[in-house]
């Protein structure tokens, strides 16, 4: 079967699929603290619809899948998704994006599910500093996620966090130093003006961070791309710690996105920061045979955007991330 391709020659073989839009933290960038305009539960496509969504792109050559939120694990017996998500055909890598106040509980069942690869958001080592960007104080509970999936096995382990400047830019250094010495890859992610919430973010270009960490820390640009996602890497010489930035405003990864993202409710949104969107919960529950699931994921792709407008409108994206799926 041709594979997914879009307007633009890119191929689509990636899809992040949020399993929920709840999250039990408030990060300043993500949701507004008093936030209530969650999706309706009758709305969120059940367990057999998206194993029968993911199926069909699996066949169309989506071969890495993502699960994110809101935070996944809030969405009860995930682990159960998971293993049916893993056992699909075409599909080889099946990873999780989390908050990790819940992976300590759930960290073992994920490993056994067919979960290999974790992303891990931590935008501060000091707790009090972490509960006033997250909007909760849940440190413990997060690190005691992070040294669970340690335990287990998971590899690798990144750690995301979203460098604000005059909030965490101070603590770059020490976080390098704490997934150097854990063993986890860190990645620093330049905030994006999604709503209300992500506009008003302290941004800071990490262009020149990039350039001051790999002088102080001496490393070295990495030829081979880790992962799926859009991070450019530095490494050390030894390669024990790789280091990823991603920089959605000072230096877009439009032109090599391979990426779409299925929403709880069903919605497949083809750019974080453009509208062009395909709604597949009404044709899952209206009896589409697959080969109409087919034609509309392939009419959805012709949708996808050259790249998003960030830098020239920033007010365009009125949703917020978490609406979207990480």
């Amino acid at each position: 079967m041709a594979a997914l391709t879009d307007r633009f020659g890119r191929q689509i073989d990636y899809l992040r699929l949020s399993v929920t839009d709840r999250c039990d933290l408030r990060c300043s960038y993500c949701m507004p603290a008093g936030f209530k305009g969650f999706e309706t539960p009758s709305h969120w496509l059940t367990f057999d619809e998206i194993e029968r969504l993911i199926g069909v792109f699996a066949r169309l050559g989506v071969s890495r899948v993502r699960l994110t939120g809101g935070e996944p694990l809030l969405r009860k017996d995930l682990p159960i998704l998971a293993g049916r998500l893993a056992a699909l055909p075409g599909l080889d890598d099946l990873s999780l994006s989390t908050n990790a106040t819940q992976l300590a509980h759930h960290a073992q069942a994920l490993k056994q599910a067919g979960i290999r690869r974790l992303n891990v958001s931590l935008d501060s080592l000091n707790p009090c500093k972490f509960g006033q960007i997250a909007g909760r104080p849940s440190f413990d509970k997060v690190m005691a996620g992070l040294m669970a999936a340690k335990a287990e096995g998971f590899a690798p382990i990144k750690v995301n966090m979203v460098a604000m400047k005059g909030v965490n830019d101070d603590e770059i250094d020490t976080m390098v130093e704490f997934c150097h010495a854990h063993g986890f890859v860190l990645r620093l992610i330049e905030a994006m003006p999604m709503g209300d919430t992500g506009r008003h973010t302290q941004y800071l270009d990490l262009q020149p961070v990039a350039n001051r960490l790999k002088q102080r820390f001496q490393l070295q640009e990495v030829a081979v791309p880790l992962g799926a996602g859009p991070a450019r890497y530095l490494a050390s010489a030894d390669g024990s710690f790789n280091i990823g930035f991603i920089t959605p405003i000072s230096q877009h990864f439009c032109a090599t996105c391979n990426r779409v993202r299925l929403s709880v409710d069903g919605t497949l949104y083809m750019c974080l920061g453009q509208d062009e969107k395909m709604e597949f919960r009404p044709m899952l529950r209206q009896g589409a045979s697959d080969a109409d699931l087919e034609a509309a994921i392939r009419a959805a792709i012709e949708l996808k955007p050259e790249r998003h407008e960030f830098k020239e409108k920033p007010e365009k994206v009125l949703r917020f991330m978490s609406m979207t799926g990480g």
